[in-house]
């Protein structure tokens, strides 16, 4: 933790603070921006699903991009923790797995600024109940 030696770090500290705050609780106009969630059962979190999570929110903030990042329990994909779910304005969620910082990394820069798909996406294996 950061020492405060004066009233300057005390604020910086909570400009940092409330602007994590911020993107994580945007969530009134979710659908217009970009949702992330993170799987933080036990087992994500024994994979590293903190680090990551607390990764994408710091990157997310540095590179501008309007996201909301939320926490969820398990997903199903306890093999392939840490997973997380992406989804875009206007498109289906995407779920990634074996996720770390560089694939995090990976995740912001191909699949959330350019578009492009990149690997570790783990198949829809399930029909939603609407489909049948």
């Amino acid at each position: 933790m950061t020492k405060v030696k004066s009233l300057t770090d005390l604020k910086r500290m909570k400009e940092t603070l409330q602007a994590k705050i911020d993107l994580r609780e945007k969530g009134e106009a979710a659908e217009n921006l970009v949702q992330i969630k993170v799987a933080m059962a036990t087992c994500g979190i024994a994979s590293g699903a903190k680090t990551v999570m607390e990764f994408l929110i710091d990157e997310l903030g540095k590179r501008g991009i309007n996201a909301v990042v939320t926490q969820t329990g398990c997903m199903g994909y306890c093999y392939a923790e840490p997973t997380i779910e992406v989804k875009l304005p206007h498109a289906d969620p995407v779920v990634f797995g074996y996720v770390d910082t560089k694939k995090a990394d990976e995740i912001i820069e191909r699949y959330i600024k350019k578009g492009e798909l990149v690997d570790g996406i783990i198949p829809v294996n399930y029909e939603s109940i609407n489909n049948i």
